[in-house]
């Protein structure tokens, strides 16, 4: 037990203790020496304040009366455990998404880096030892995340330029956030979208002049926005189209299996070692391309509408290299 926990298993004895505890079930229950156990006793009286009373005539110690019920630990105390996961949400920030993450949250990282000290031993906790690789992130603009988030949690609308990336046409929108969402590494915006009266998913880093608008947002429904945005396979909105079936080799299954591909997925064993996975999708496009990194492991078996569009996209990409090199 490292002196962060001591101190809060201290705390916890002494807050709920009805008369004064004896220093042998301290140590007891604090699994250390006395003399460490003395030096703990001093540090929450003399360093945090504690309102400790001491009974010498029956070595015991306790929270005096009057302050006890009052008292709370200053600040924020973690176990190890707790401060191990606290590292690795800290590097998390730092690394994913540099600059964006970093600069909004720049006063909250430097509080967490504080904490991220044994103060016990003196040694420094082995960040260099927690990596984050970030995948197909994409460039974003910090003006652009820092408007959208701020009119998303000051329930204003935004007015922004949209170039889509299927069609490269710019269009002028206004909308109602509703939710960021970090999704494959990179930022989307679920909105209201006034212009279209609907619901709709944007790329922030296809937003171009952002600005808040003097307006109120209009709120949806959280059920309505999980039943369009997150009932479909990815990152596609609207409401599913057809469940697809899918087939990988037992060399894939390894891992197919243990994936979590959809919310509402379904997924069997065959009995020649295969995997069977079912889905629900909207748009067809991500979920190909999900299909195709597996290569000759994978199969899309049903719709006959999808396994022919697999079907054209496998020839597409072996006519790319036929002919002379």
């Amino acid at each position: 037990m490292d002196r962060y926990e001591r101190i809060l298993t201290l705390h916890r004895i002494l807050k709920s203790a009805r008369y004064p505890v004896a220093h042998t079930r301290i140590q007891d229950e604090l699994g250390c020496s006395r003399a460490t156990m003395y030096r703990d006793i001093a540090f929450l009286r003399d360093a945090l304040g504690a309102p400790i009373e001491s009974d010498p005539d029956n070595a015991a110690i306790r929270y005096a009366a009057d302050e006890g019920d009052r008292f709370e630990l200053p600040g924020l105390w973690l176990t190890s455990e707790e401060l191990a996961a606290l590292l690795a949400l800290n590097e998390l920030l730092g690394r994913s998404d540099p600059g964006i993450l970093a600069g909004a949250l720049a006063p909250f990282r430097a509080r967490i880096e504080s904490l991220l000290s044994d103060q016990a031993s003196g040694r420094a906790l082995p960040v260099d030892r927690i990596r984050v690789i970030a995948s197909a992130a994409r460039t974003l603009d910090q003006a652009v995340f820092r408007t959208v988030a701020g009119t998303l949690v000051n329930r204003k609308r935004l007015r922004f330029e949209y170039r889509a990336r299927t069609t490269d046409s710019l269009t002028t929108r206004e909308v109602s956030p509703q939710r960021l969402t970090h999704y494959r590494d990179n930022w989307y915006l679920d909105a209201w979208d006034h212009g279209r009266e609907a619901l709709r998913s944007f790329a922030l880093d296809r937003m171009r002049s952002t600005h808040a608008i003097d307006a109120d947002a209009l709120d949806r429904d959280v059920a309505e926005l999980d039943n369009h945005l997150a009932s479909s396979y990815g990152i596609f909105s609207g409401a599913p189209k057809a469940w697809a079936t899918l087939r990988f080799s037992e060399h894939a299954s390894r891992w197919v299996a243990d994936e979590q591909w959809h919310s509402q997925q379904q997924g069997q064993w065959l009995p020649d070692g295969r995997y069977e996975l079912k889905v629900p999708y909207s748009n067809s496009r991500e979920l190909l391309m999900d299909v195709l990194k597996y290569g000759p492991d994978a199969e899309v078996v049903a719709p006959v509408s999808l396994r022919e569009e697999m079907r054209i996209l496998l020839q597409l990409a072996i006519g790319s290299y036929q002919g002379a090199a």
